[in-house]
């Protein structure tokens, strides 16, 4: 429900702003009002779930989700319409951390890369039938039953929740840390808005370089706050474990970048530089989704039989040359080379995203789940941010550069370069991971 929204809403912009009387790019507000209201709850997710307990936090985000679904549908204006996203945003901030925790809390570990396959699903599928499920949703019945949509899932979701999850002990809460949750929220919510605003001109640019520098600022303030108190809130102890480490920090936040850019360039070089039709753009586009949905039944097998070290290392150069190929595709290539080539690139992409959310959680302890899944969701939501407006802050470059009036083929392909070199650099950090870690997970021969 929360993937299958973030990719439908974009397809329902025009209609939605001539419902409000708005333009089109004040609806970029609801985009962002739901992000930095993640952002802003994110670090309070852990000591939520151990305050109420994982279950019924769950279980209560997926209420308050369905709900602000529902006012977003009913929205007479932009205001109710951001205000709805802000609750959206709240509830799916602990969506995804909790989610995952409980999986952790009742998957052994020689399980987990089955549960993983599981859970990944829905990032994947996402991207392939939210804008198609969106444009057809918008075309016939109008954008609200977009989100409409989520009602009759987000209720059956509770009533999953609250009948097959068991309760779990209460476990006692530590004091809230306020001043680490302001410190935390501050500099989330200030660095992720001037990282998405980055990649406009003049005096916006400036404020987004602003909120960057204010973003960067507080988060020393905040890392040191976190090092010293003794029951923060937001745990940096996790990072100590070589698991978590290589696979949220890095390199793993090199991939989760550059993957989350890809849904973001992909459609630019279709339309822009090779001059497809949006409906032909999207079509191609299946081919890259779709080998990514491919792999998956044979990931699990391909770590038992290459370790999680050997292949995050050499797939890692795989994606680093799948990006490296769009660099010589030009205008009207043979459909079997551009069918080859995003296909490539979607099953290199499934495997190294596969392979790091399964390894993140082998050497964590069930004491520490909740602590782990929330700085992964954290420094994940920060890589995915990152990366789009890398992108995008290269081709605003680049297009000066060219003094092109739009972003052209030649932009585009330098930023796939650029892409490449990145990932390169971010194979390279995986060189020194243990070779044994999360052979326990995989149950698999041992990495030689």
């Amino acid at each position: 429900m929360q993937n299958l929204d973030g990719a439908i809403i974009n397809t329902s912009l025009p209609q939605m702003a001539r419902s409000f009387g708005v333009k089109t790019l004040d609806l970029s507000l609801g985009v962002t009002a739901y992000m930095l209201a993640s952002a802003a709850v994110a670090p309070l997710a852990a000591w939520l779930a151990t305050k109420i307990g994982e279950k019924r936090i769950m279980w209560m985000a997926m209420l308050l989700f369905t709900l602000s679904s529902f006012l977003c549908g009913i929205a007479q204006g932009l205001t109710e319409f951001v205000c709805a996203r802000i609750g959206q945003g709240l509830a799916g901030a602990v969506m995804m951390p909790i989610g995952t925790a409980i999986m952790l809390r009742y998957t052994p570990k020689q399980d987990l890369m089955r549960a993983q396959s599981v859970t990944v699903w829905p990032a994947l599928t996402a991207p392939i039938i939210g804008p198609v499920l969106g444009g057809y949703i918008t075309q016939t019945i109008g954008w609200r039953w977009n989100f409409w949509l989520n009602l009759p899932v987000g209720l059956l979701a509770v009533i999953a929740v609250l009948r097959v999850v068991p309760s779990a002990p209460r476990e006692e809460a530590p004091p809230l840390d306020i001043r680490g949750l302001v410190l935390c929220a501050s500099s989330l919510t200030s660095l992720l808005a001037g990282l998405q605003r980055s990649a406009e001109t003049g005096s916006a640019r400036l404020m987004a370089l602003a909120l960057i520098l204010v973003g960067g600022v507080t988060g020393v303030l905040a890392i040191r706050h976190l090092r010293r108190h003794p029951t923060p809130i937001l745990s940096l102890d996790v990072l100590k474990h070589d698991s978590l480490r290589y696979a949220s920090f890095y390199p793993g936040l090199i991939f989760r970048g550059v993957f989350s850019s890809a849904p973001f360039l992909l459609p630019l070089f279709f339309q822009l530089g090779f001059g497809f039709s949006p409906a032909r753009a999207g079509t191609w586009l299946l081919a890259y989704f779709c080998a990514n949905l491919g792999i998956k039944p044979f990931t699990s097998a391909i770590l038992r039989w290459g370790g999680f070290r050997n292949i995050l290392f050499f797939n890692g150069f795989l994606v680093s040359l799948s990006l490296a190929l769009f660099v010589f595709l030009t205008p009207q290539p043979p459909d079997i080379l551009l069918m080859l080539a995003l296909a490539f690139a979607g099953m290199t992409r499934s495997m190294q995203l596969t392979s790091l959310s399964t390894v993140a959680f082998a050497d964590i302890s069930t004491a520490e789940r909740s602590k782990a899944t929330s700085m992964m969701s954290i420094l994940g939501q920060t890589g995915s941010t990152a990366g789009v407006a890398f992108t995008a802050f290269c081709l605003t470059l680049l297009e000066s550069f060219y003094g092109h009036p739009t972003v052209g083929l030649p932009e585009i392909h330098i930023a796939f370069l650029i892409t490449a070199v990145i990932v390169l650099i971010g194979t390279l950090g995986f060189a020194p991971m243990p070779k044994e870690l999360g052979h326990e997970v995989t149950g698999g021969r041992r990495s030689r």
